[in-house]
């Protein structure tokens, strides 16, 4: 008989369902009674101590208590351990030897988020925290005329980031993304999916493969032309690219804030459009493994019951991980007109969460005289964690490792599959070289315009 109590085990980790429909979900004193049982067995752990700030401020917390115990800290302070988690998973994917089915059933994201929900719940949330989470609303308005260059070169100037910093608590140092006058959805409003052109467009003697590309916030009003790489890199492959008729932010932020009933309403709006792209027999792409995440993982274990989350789940890939799918059917264009050279890779945290394995690597390994050395670090940016006046330092500091192997390695190139934690470490260097997303790495390769 299997002995349950063992330190971790050889079971496959599984997540239960948030159950955030459940009563017993927002009762505060549950809460805290999970929590004391949570940090006792992190405080006799101390595995996770370097992942990130979370673990630090329990540790230090239990060390400076008259006790050396989690039953001498006072439970008013639990919300600080809260307030430094951001949700990457790292500790339940690499760390934690109690997660489920172990019976000790740690997750300790899942609580955390539980915690930042009862918190918003109760309206304890900043204002600040509720405008820059969203991020739909923000790229609405800053990519609008006159507003857009007003907001791009205030973002640049020290008086207007000083009166952000003090006003809300926006760093001054950190390094906001510009906007775009014209979002990718604008630039490519060809791409809208239609039913009728789709069921059309089919031929029996040539099946082509469709997915439809979610361009996430970020790729629609800031960084608009890692979707241009998308489409052109699936192209390229004979892969046909459509955008749901409508799109909104998938969520994440809101989720991180603990802000459920945001949640639900975004997939409320998100969810009938891309069902209706997978059933005329689209797969869906994302260029952010965040936005990729919430509704693979976060989505499906909050509406277990929904059939077309589910649907839309099973849908949806990381672009590597279609694109290394189309290599093992030989559908992959492997016609490359140049290297790469030595490339360090940033392993994001949300994708190594879905795990997929290292398909970034192994496609990018595809293009001659290319090597790619992971790093498998968190970036400690998360999207709002590294810009608020707080948490900046802590979000640099959980950088250095990775600046420390990039600067050791001295790549021709680096990069991650996450823009933002990508521009973080960029920030964080101390030479001029500049992140690129693997994406556009392979656009270099390809020799696409």
């Amino acid at each position: 008989m299997a002995d349950h109590g063992r330190e971790g085990g050889l079971d496959a980790p599984t997540r239960h369902p948030l159950n955030q429909n459940d009563p017993k979900f927002w009762d505060e004193k549950d809460l805290n009674k999970e929590l004391e049982r949570v940090y006792d067995i992190c405080h006799g752990c101390r595995r996770c101590v370097s992942l990130c700030n979370a673990f630090p401020v329990l540790f230090d917390l239990v060390d400076e208590s008259e006790t050396f115990e989690v039953d001498g800290v006072d439970v008013a302070d639990y919300g600080k351990v809260v307030d430094q988690c951001y949700l990457c998973d790292l500790c339940y994917l690499t760390k934690c030897p109690y997660v489920p089915p172990h019976e000790w059933n740690v997750d300790f994201p899942h609580l955390m988020l539980r915690a930042k929900a009862i918190k918003f719940k109760k309206g304890d949330t900043k204002f600040r925290d509720n405008i820059i989470t969203s991020t739909d609303m923000i790229g609405k308005v800053a990519s609008t005329p006159v507003v857009n260059t007003l907001v791009n070169v205030g973002n640049k100037t020290g008086v207007v980031r000083s009166a952000l910093d003090a006003a809300l608590g926006i760093h001054k140092d950190a390094r906001l993304p510009e906007y775009s006058s014209k979002p990718a959805r604008k630039q490519n409003a060809a791409l809208i999916f239609d039913p009728a052109k789709s069921k059309a467009s089919e031929s029996p003697d040539q099946e082509q493969k469709r997915v439809t590309l979610f361009t996430t916030c970020y790729c629609n009003y800031n960084e608009t032309t890692l979707a241009d790489s998308v489409i052109k890199i699936f192209k390229h492959n004979n892969v046909h690219v459509d955008l749901a008729a409508k799109e909104h932010c998938c969520g994440m932020p809101k989720l991180e804030l603990g802000d459920l009933k945001t949640v639900e309403m975004l997939k409320d709006k998100n969810i009938p459009a891309l069902y209706e792209t997978v059933m005329a027999g689209n797969d869906i792409v994302a260029a952010v493994p965040s936005c990729v995440l919430m509704f693979k993982q976060e989505l499906p274990l909050l509406y277990p019951d929904d059939e077309k989350v589910q649907t839309v789940a099973k849908a949806f890939h990381d672009p590597f991980e279609y694109l290394f799918k189309l290599h093992k059917q030989g559908k992959f264009n492997t016609d490359f007109e140049k290297p790469l050279g030595n490339i360090s890779y940033h392993v994001a945290c949300h994708q190594r969460v879905q795990g997929i394995g290292p398909k970034t690597k192994q496609v990018l390994e595809l293009v001659e005289e290319t090597a790619v050395k992971n790093i498998e670090r968190c970036s400690g940016h998360d999207g709002t964690y590294g810009v608020k006046s707080e948490t900046l330092k802590f979000a640099n500091k959980i950088a250095r490792p990775i600046v420390k192997q990039i600067e050791q390695q001295q790549p021709d190139y680096f990069g991650s599959d996450c823009p933002i934690a990508g521009k973080h470490i960029e920030n964080n260097l101390d030479s001029e070289q500049k992140a690129i997303h693997p994406l556009d790495l392979l656009c270099i390769a390809y020799g696409i315009d």
